[in-house]
């Protein structure tokens, strides 16, 4: 067996950047090998310029079924997989009165519909390693929207708030075969998912400007709120780290918030009523 060959691997995806490069990143440094999906060739390659033999790209997409199987396969051909990090997200924003039922379906379909499908076909991967090693590990990558909800982001809200159940029903359910699943919630972090977000927003909006023109303060304010998002959030980084500690640790906290204001908001919802997080929440006139 190789050097290469005997390292712990851990899969990534959504890797080409932001959190999921940043985790390929530190993980690298930590030892890891690491399989990381993109989309696109020129991700791929650009993964293998950076990093060598210490990743192995893979071409996934969360849209295409096929494409995940195919993954799934490979990397269940290579041996026993102790991580798996589920990061490959989308935020797709608009007024939940008008927005397309499929742009809805598709918010789901990456969020949270795709990350069970590529649990689903790494998990014999991850027996293995559970079985061989004593411990296997999967890291869902959620957000501080599936703690609390607001305006213009009511599909990414469902899909994050609907991750949690599904990472806590998956816990308890490959609890007893040594696999363990774990929940980083982040709040605002500078990646691109934000710009993409709020390029989407406006291409609903020109479409659907009629439909969409009584929310127009609201959609305002969600681009603003990206901007700000992919101009001053924290650095992908500060996640990368604990995804990494998740992994590493001997025994790491089934459900992690990250970042000052993901923590902000998570002590106000533990303080505060309902009533008044809903004051605090709602959209103003």
């Amino acid at each position: 067996m190789t050097e290469v060959e005997s390292r712990r691997a851990v899969v990534v995806t959504g890797a080409s950047t932001g959190i999921g490069r940043a985790t390929v990143a530190d993980l690298v440094s930590e030892g890891f090998l690491v399989s990381a999906t993109v989309r696109r060739l020129e991700d791929a390659d650009a993964l293998r310029e950076q990093f060598g033999d210490s990743v192995r790209p893979l071409l996934m997409d969360l849209l295409d079924e096929d494409s995940v199987r195919a993954a799934g396969a490979e990397v269940c051909a290579s041996g026993p997989l102790f991580g798996l990090v589920n990061n490959a997200g989308a935020a797709l924003p608009g007024p939940l009165e008008y927005l397309p039922i499929d742009t809805f379906r598709r918010q789901l379909e990456i969020n949270l519909t795709g990350q069970l499908l590529v649990t689903q076909v790494m998990l014999p991967a991850l027996r293995r390693s559970a079985e061989q090693a004593g411990d296997a590990r999967i890291v869902m990558i959620g957000s501080i929207g599936g703690r609390i909800a607001g305006p213009m982001l009511g599909a990414y809200h469902a899909s994050k708030h609907g991750l949690v159940g599904l990472t806590g029903a998956l816990r308890a359910e490959l609890a007893p075969f040594r696999i363990r699943v774990l929940l980083i919630e982040p709040g605002t972090i500078a990646t691109p998912i934000w710009e993409r977000g709020r390029t989407h927003g406006k291409e609903l909006q020109s479409r659907h400007a009629h439909s969409f023109a009584r929310y127009a303060k609201q959609l305002q304010g969600a681009h603003a709120m990206a901007e700000r998002g992919a101009r001053s959030g924290q650095k992908p980084s500060v996640v990368a780290k604990a995804i990494t500690e998740a992994l590493t640790s001997k025994n790491p906290r089934p459900r992690r918030v990250v970042g000052r204001d993901a923590k902000v908001v998570a002590g106000m919802l533990r303080l505060l009523p309902f009533r008044a997080v809903y004051r605090f929440t709602r959209a103003r006139d």
